[in-house]
């Protein structure tokens, strides 16, 4: 007696087969993106109808491409294809949040006008702040994340505050192999940055002081989002001794209240 299989089931199976790698890797793009919400292995491998073993292979040529991000178990649409559709709005841990630009261009644009440094708009992706906006100051210095706009979340003012109100994404992340020292000042010891990350609750803002690069310090501040929970971080770099810190992070402060309030309209 043979095997019996359901028929939508076995459906999909035969159309999997039929599929070349292009066509199944663009079938997993489209199945994170319908989702718009972290899925794992398993999930993606029913909803495609692919063996697992080649949506396990699939998904990882898409992460190594930046079109998929993993966290922990979990799979996103990576940065680099929501960058495509960036003027809709930004995708934060694969969710997007839709007329987000529009209603949070203008207070960049009047903390830029406050402070005259460069601002920077970053969400998670992965073991990395993705730069989804920035507006570039004239006194700017020289970055790492110059031509990629992404940098490490433990030694970014940006990657703190993130690390800070995503419990999840803090897990992951000192979870994970220990982080790359990027200057003689990058805290990378987990007991020094948890400690750190409790000052950033505490105080509101984050801070990097010549951690990410030589010569910049850089404040941000959280953006909520319509669930409650971190979606952003709003930054403001500057030159070391160019601009008091207290003082930019009481404007990266202010910024990050109105985007979260006016996310929420």
């Amino acid at each position: 007696m043979g095997l019996f299989v359901p028929l939508d089931r076995a459906r999909r199976a035969e159309a999997a087969s039929a599929l070349g790698s292009l066509e199944r890797g663009m079938e997993i793009l489209l199945c994170l993106a319908a989702g718009m919400r972290p899925m794992n292995l398993t999930q993606v491998h029913r909803s495609t109808g692919f063996s697992k073993t080649t949506t396990h292979r699939l998904l990882g040529t898409l992460q190594r491409r930046g079109l998929v991000t993993r966290t922990g178990g979990d799979y996103t649409v990576g940065g680099r294809l929501a960058d495509l559709v960036a003027p809709r709005g930004w995708a934060v841990q694969g969710r997007r949040l839709p007329g987000s630009r529009r209603a949070v261009l203008p207070h960049l644009l009047q903390l830029y006008e406050v402070t005259r440094q460069t601002v920077n708009l970053a969400v998670p992706d992965g073991s990395e702040v993705a730069y989804v906006e920035r507006l570039y100051g004239h006194n700017r210095v020289k970055s790492p994340s110059d031509g990629v706009d992404r940098a490490p979340l433990h030694c970014t003012a940006t990657g703190k505050v993130l690390l800070a109100y995503d419990a999840g994404l803090r897990a992951a992340f000192l979870a994970a192999p220990a982080p790359r020292r990027m200057t003689g000042r990058t805290v990378t010891a987990p007991v020094a940055l948890e400690r750190e990350l409790a000052a950033v609750r505490g105080e509101g803002v984050g801070y990097s002081r010549e951690e990410f690069a030589e010569g910049v310090c850089c404040v941000a501040a959280p953006v909520f989002g319509p669930d409650g929970g971190v979606c952003m971080a709003v930054a403001v770099a500057a030159p070391v001794g160019a601009a008091a810190l207290p003082r930019l992070g009481a404007a990266v402060r202010r910024t990050a209240h109105q985007i979260t309030g006016a996310l929420l309209l």
